[in-house]
């Protein structure tokens, strides 16, 4: 069968701005947004890849443009926010995923890979498989890596281990954490378009049947949880995470951790402040770029 070529929207963008945009992107296109930089420019180009020109219809350049506008208006730097799309041969496509898209290890229970990687795991060590081309993020972004850099070092085998992750977006999180042995998973986005790639990512890497993915939003969600997990992931605005630490809090059990990603280094210090008012204390912190990360613990004073 003949690869079919595909058409590449892209954004110039900053790093700052990177994870909003890709967002932006996702939700406007049901795709999976890859983000590249050049190191000696700075220069930040954030892209979907559709399958047919027609799919980049007149309705979805407006709602990404009012997304952009939103962006601005909200105080992030999105820079240019020039929108270009060119076709892309699926050769290209593929070669360019290849360059970019890499194996690598949060730890040594783990290896994250692209479906046409030869890579094999170590003995003891699960496999997450990524592929872009199934709508499905890399991983790579520095608050992803972090996370799954805390669950491989959380994880104790043979210890039964339980998992909420709010703000799944396409799932990564939950399906590394499953593969890595915990049980139950549960997790939710407030966006429904993420739940079904989420879904159908579980399915691509056998564990559908192992972990549980809602629709749900967190600031409706009781303040007492029915349920309390030793490990809770919240990759969310800054805002929302301290707005609803409460909700947040409740929901992890009696000598838990609490990974929080997807924060601004200018805005960590009011979560963390939040959270520590909340009697928390930042046991582990991890600043890459523009991002900064964190896994908080309940303080024992």
């Amino acid at each position: 069968m003949k690869p079919t070529p595909f058409w590449k929207l892209s954004v110039a963008t900053t790093s700052e701005a990177e994870e909003a945009v890709g967002e932006l992107l996702t939700r406007v296109f049901g795709l999976a947004a890859a983000t590249q930089q050049n190191t000696l420019t700075g220069r930040t180009v954030v892209s979907v890849f559709v399958p047919r020109r027609r799919d980049i219809t007149a309705a979805r350049r407006a709602e990404l443009r009012a997304g952009l506008l939103h962006a601005r208006q909200s105080g992030l730097q999105v820079g240019s926010g020039r929108v270009s799309i060119r076709h892309v041969p699926a050769e290209d496509w593929t070669t360019s995923w290849k360059r970019h898209f890499k194996p690598w290890e949060p730890g040594k229970l783990l290896l994250v890979k692209p479906s046409w990687s030869q890579a094999k795991a170590k003995v003891g060590q699960a496999t997450l498989v990524l592929d872009p081309g199934l709508s499905f993020g890399t991983g790579n972004h520095p608050t992803t890596r972090f996370c799954l850099r805390q669950l491989v070092r959380l994880r104790t085998l043979a210890v039964s281990q339980s998992l909420l992750d709010i703000g799944s977006g396409s799932g990564i999180l939950s399906i590394g954490a499953t593969l890595l042995g915990y049980a139950p998973v549960h997790a939710f986005d407030f966006d429904p378009e993420a739940v079904r790639v989420a879904n159908a990512n579980a399915r691509m890497n056998g564990v559908q049947r192992r972990l549980r993915f809602e629709q749900a939003d967190l600031t409706r969600l009781p303040k007492r949880a029915a349920q309390r997990y030793d490990v809770v992931c919240a990759n969310l605005m800054y805002d929302l995470l301290i707005s609803e630490r409460q909700r947040t809090l409740n929901r992890v059990a009696k000598g838990g951790a609490l990974i929080l990603a997807g924060i601004l280094v200018n805005q960590f210090g009011m979560v963390q402040k939040a959270f520590e008012g909340e009697g928390w204390f930042l046991e582990r912190g991890r600043t890459e770029g523009e991002w900064r990360s964190g896994l908080f613990r309940m303080s024992p004073f």
